[in-house]
């Protein structure tokens, strides 16, 4: 895997973990924090259970990796497969960074939330009211399974590498890119209210998105006008 898709990917997760996530995912960090973490912990054992929390979502989020670089390998079988999954990644990637900078509204469109669903409440409500360390964890496992299109975008591109273990790494690096905002969200709730910040990273990580997209379907493009340019399946 390229290191300037590594650092890509490092980059649009973590702009856009404290602009896109926050506003996502921050009422349900806030919640399990004024719940779930009591006021006479120390601040080491606080810490320890926002790890928890992030380390269940990075979980569920390698499984899906996996999962989705397993599916791209078996339908990349040549040049023109790959090229297209290539393409339509790229264009997916332009329209949800699109959606990022508020011209459409494709991500809203798409996270259409599970979480009214009587299982996922069920579920939620029994781990928001435990007070054990391993509740935070399953509770971060279960949030990751929550529709999102930010998550969408590199479940999409873990299915480009063709291969489970390097679509599992894309997750991986999505994950722990993602901790420093919803990490901090649990100690300092009032910062990530501040409109400019938001909208300002929100921006940042949307053109990024954007051009990432359109990188990602020239290759695509490349794989189809170029019937003998070799396929690696690790080439994004």
């Amino acid at each position: 895997m390229e290191t300037v898709s590594i650092i890509t990917i490092i980059t649009i997760a973590f702009l856009g973990s404290f602009g896109h996530c926050v506003g996502m995912c921050g009422g349900i960090v806030v919640a399990y924090s004024s719940t779930k973490v009591k006021s006479g912990w120390s601040k080491q054992l606080q810490a320890l259970s926002h790890l928890l929390y992030s380390f269940g979502r990075i979980t569920t989020y390698v499984i899906l990796g996996f999962i989705f670089g397993y599916v791209g390998g078996v339908v990349t079988f040549d040049n023109l497969t790959s090229g297209i999954l290539l393409l339509t990644t790229g264009f997916l990637m332009v329209l949800i960074g699109l959606s990022l900078s508020g011209k459409i509204k494709f991500l809203t469109n798409l996270e259409h939330s599970v979480s009214k669903s009587p299982l996922y409440q069920k579920t939620f409500k029994s781990l928001i009211g435990s007070d054990s360390l391993t509740s935070f964890y399953l509770l971060g496992m279960l949030n990751g399974l929550l529709p999102c299109g930010f998550v969408y975008v590199f479940a999409i591109t873990a299915a480009s590498t063709g291969s489970p273990l390097w679509g599992a790494f894309v997750m991986l690096i999505f994950g722990l890119s993602t901790i420093p905002a919803l990490f901090s969200l649990g100690f300092f709730v009032s910062i990530f209210k501040q409109t400019a910040l938001r909208n300002t990273l929100i921006k940042i990580a949307s053109l990024v998105v954007i051009g990432f997209g359109i990188y990602i379907a020239y290759l695509g493009y490349e794989y189809i006008v170029d019937p003998n340019k070799s396929i690696l399946s690790c080439h994004i």
